[in-house]
């Protein structure tokens, strides 16, 4: 039974955990000691209805202020498929908290409140869902009981949004009418929107393709520890223990070793505490090569053949979302560059624009020594590493083309990357 990972954004009071809620109760996800415990929280509600949001609002100040503060994961199953969701904030000031729960996301149901329509916080996530990849949208349209379930309603908000679409290249989308609130085309069809004749929203759910995302051509591997065991049982052991990114690796492969680019052949491959003539993408193992060769913690082994070749350098152009809400990014600010394993010092060589959220035009900040990102700005930067590092373009291999940007001085994670590729400058110093 395969894995469909989504996660639920829009803007606050659209009814994100209110429909995570609703899946989860109509589904018969929901054991009956939580739920006791929700009704027993709600019994004072003037309507005696269950507040089902509180199936995700963990945080006391979340259940409190009646808004989602941090990403909330549930976990649920239907007989075609495992579920797991992750609820993001739909306040501006916690986007970055959206950031972190889309990055791994399969798909993202983006709500739209139906009295709203397109609002800011709409094109932020949807601006977001795209730079990170997230290959199909749901556009669920909210709060149809609100308007008297009105097909022009529907209509107009479907024509709105695939506007914003064409601008961000959205293109697999799925609309879907619906109130979460009464459980209307959630789980079950609905008679009040019997003129919408497409799926429900789990029906769509438990349907989607999505083993096709994962990139099974390009093989990648990291390095994240090289076991030397220096005893008469294993006076001749090494090998490179780590997580397969992408892609497959097989006993005989060539191969080189990034970022030196020294080339070998794989000898050796264990899982499990067994051998394996190969192993694939998503599998921990240690490879072990035919020749001794100085491989450290973040080095890549990459296979030499069809697969498209990993890029290697030290000047990388990358989108990225600025998490920090104490220091701004200005050009010439150093930081950290985490990619998996790799740690490395960086540079921002330039800050070449970054998007008004209003209009999703594109600000210049070119020569601007001035240009600053503050917090949830997500901008385009330039940045030069003290040594170079591995990787692929995010659009064709998140795991490789993704990273984090961290504050040496506080060890805090100010901002999360995505690579669009390199550039071309002449030397910056770090």
């Amino acid at each position: 039974m395969d894995i469909l990972r989504f996660i639920t954004c829009g803007s606050v009071d659209d009814g994100k955990s209110t429909l995570i809620g609703r899946l989860l109760f109509d589904s018969q996800a929901v054991s009956l000691d939580i739920l006791n415990a929700i009704e027993r929280q709600t019994k004072n509600k003037a309507n005696g209805t269950i507040d089902l949001s509180l199936l995700t609002d963990g945080l006391r100040a979340e259940r409190e202020q009646g808004i989602t503060i941090d990403v909330a994961y549930k976990y649920f199953t239907t007989k075609k498929r495992k579920f797991i969701i992750a609820d993001a904030p739909g306040h501006v000031q916690y986007t970055r908290n959206m950031v972190t729960g889309a990055s791994n996301a399969d798909l993202a149901i983006v709500l739209i409140d139906a009295r709203q329509g397109v609002i800011e916080q709409t094109r932020r996530h949807s601006l977001i869902s795209s730079l990170l990849g997230i290959p199909r949208i749901v556009v669920a349209i909210n709060k149809m009981d609100l308007v008297g379930f009105d097909p022009s309603v529907f209509e107009q908000i479907v024509a709105d949004y695939k506007i914003l679409a064409a601008q961000l290249g959205l293109t697999d989308l799925k609309f879907i009418p619906m109130s979460a609130l009464n459980g209307d085309n959630v789980v079950e069809k609905s008679e009040k929107l019997a003129w919408y004749d497409g799926e429900t929203l789990l029906e769509y759910l438990e349907n989607v393709q999505v083993s096709a995302d994962t990139n099974t051509t390009d093989a990648r591997f990291q390095v994240q520890y090289v076991i030397r065991p220096r005893d008469e049982e294993y006076h001749d052991y090494r090998g490179y223990a780590g997580r397969i990114q992408s892609g497959v690796y097989r006993v005989g492969d060539k191969v080189a070793v990034h970022p030196s680019g020294i080339e070998s052949t794989i000898s050796r491959i264990e899982t499990n505490l067994r051998d394996v003539k190969e192993a694939h993408v998503g599998q921990s193992v240690v490879l072990h090569l035919a020749d001794d060769i100085d491989i450290s913690r973040g080095d890549s082994i990459v296979t030499i053949g069809e697969n498209t070749e990993a890029t290697v350098s030290n000047e990388v152009e990358a989108h990225i979302c600025w998490f920090d809400e104490r220091q701004t990014l200005h050009e010439g600010t150093k930081l950290l560059l985490q990619n998996g394993a790799n740690s490395v010092k960086a540079i921002v060589r330039e800050i070449e624009y970054k998007y008004d959220i209003s209009t999703l035009e594109k600000v210049s900040a070119v020569g601007d020594r001035g240009a600053a990102a503050k917090l949830n700005d997500i901008v385009k930067v330039l940045l030069k590493t003290a040594k170079p590092i591995v990787f692929d373009n995010y659009s064709q291999n998140r795991q490789t083309g993704s990273f984090i940007l961290i504050n040496e001085n506080t060890c805090n994670t100010v901002a999360a990357g995505m690579i669009s590729g390199k550039y071309n400058v002449d030397d910056f110093e770090i």
